[in-house]
C-alpha cells in the first residue's frame, strides 16, 4: 500500500496512515487502502486488537485540500472520495476488533473523527485536534454529529462543530473524549500495552461487548452517516467550498 502501513506484533495489529510529507492529510487512496487494511485486520482470526496510529509528525491533518479540486472533478469523484472516508467509521465502530487510537501531533476534521471513532484513544500531550469545516465551508464526516452530542451534551458539541476551535489532549480528556494523555515519546508504548492487555481478554467477550454497546447507536449512527455524506457532497459541490479551500494551502492547521 502507499499511503497505509500494517505490521503485525503477534495478536496486534498496527495500522500507520502513512503519508508523512502531508501530514496524514487525507486522499482518496489513503481512505481506500485505510478501508482495505482495517477490512483485512478485522477479519484475520490471529489479530485480537488494532492500534491505528500516524506516521511521522502528526495522526492525521484532515482532507487534503491541495486534492479538493481532483476530489470535485466530477460528481462521482466527490461521491467516492466521501463514501470512502465514511466507510473507515463503519470499519473502526463496528469491525470486530477493538481499536487502540495512538495519537499524536494533529487531528483535524476527518483526522479528528477518525481519531473519536477508535475504542480507546491514547493521546499525545501536544496533541492538536480541531473540526475546520465550518471554516471551509465544508460538512464534518465520521458520525460525529451522532456521536458526539451522546458522547458531551449537545451544546458542547456544538462548540467543537461549530467554533472549531483548536483542543488540547488535557481538554478532551476532561471533556471525556481520551482516554490517557502521555508524552509523544510514550504514545506508541502506551497504546501498545493497552492493546496487550485488551488483546490477553477473551476475543469472544471482547468482541460481542462491542458489538452489543455499539448496537445502541448503529441505527440513528446510520442515518448520521448518510445524512453526513449527503451533506458533504453537497458543500464540496458549492462555490464557497472552493473559494475558501484555496485559503488553506497546507493541512497543518
Amino acid at each position: 500500500m502507499a499511503f497505509v502501513d500494517v505490521k503485525k506484533n503477534g495478536t496486534i495489529a498496527l495500522v500507520m496512515l502513512d503519508r508523512p510529507d502531508r501530514l496524514n492529510a487525507i486522499s482518496s487512496t489513503l481512505a481506500i487502502e485505510l478501508h482495505d487494511a482495517l477490512f483485512h485486520v478485522n477479519n484475520d482470526p490471529e489479530v485480537r486488537a488494532i492500534i491505528l496510529g500516524g506516521n511521522g509528525r502528526a495522526f492525521c491533518a484532515g482532507d487534503d485540500l491541495k486534492e479538493f479540486d481532483l476530489q470535485t472533478a466530477d460528481d462521482a469523484a466527490t461521491v467516492r472520495h466521501i463514501q470512502a472516508i465514511q466507510r473507515v467509521t463503519y470499519d473502526l465502530l463496528f469491525g470486530s476488533k477493538l481499536v487502540v487510537g495512538a495519537i499524536h501531533g494533529y487531528a483535524v476534521g476527518g483526522g479528528f473523527e477518525w481519531m473519536l471513532n477508535c475504542d480507546l484513544i491514547v493521546a499525545s500531550e501536544e496533541l492538536t485536534a480541531f473540526f475546520p469545516e465550518t471554516q471551509w465551508g465544508q460538512f464534518p464526516t465520521g458520525g460525529v454529529t451522532h456521536l458526539l452530542p451522546q458522547a458531551i451534551g449537545y451544546q458542547h458539541a456544538m462548540e467543537l462543530l461549530v467554533l472549531g476551535e483548536k483542543q488540547t489532549a488535557r481538554g478532551l480528556m476532561d471533556r471525556g473524549l481520551v482516554n490517557w494523555v502521555v508524552p509523544k515519546e510514550q504514545v506508541m508504548t502506551k497504546a501498545t500495552a493497552v492493546a496487550e492487555l485488551a488483546a490477553s481478554k477473551s476475543p469472544f467477550s471482547v468482541s460481542a461487548l462491542k458489538r452489543l454497546l455499539t448496537s445502541g447507536i448503529s441505527p440513528d449512527l446510520g442515518r448520521a452517516l448518510h445524512l453526513e455524506e449527503v451533506i458533504t457532497i453537497e458543500s464540496f459541490k458549492t462555490a464557497e467550498a472552493r473559494e475558501r479551500s484555496k485559503q488553506f494551502p497546507t493541512n497543518k492547521g
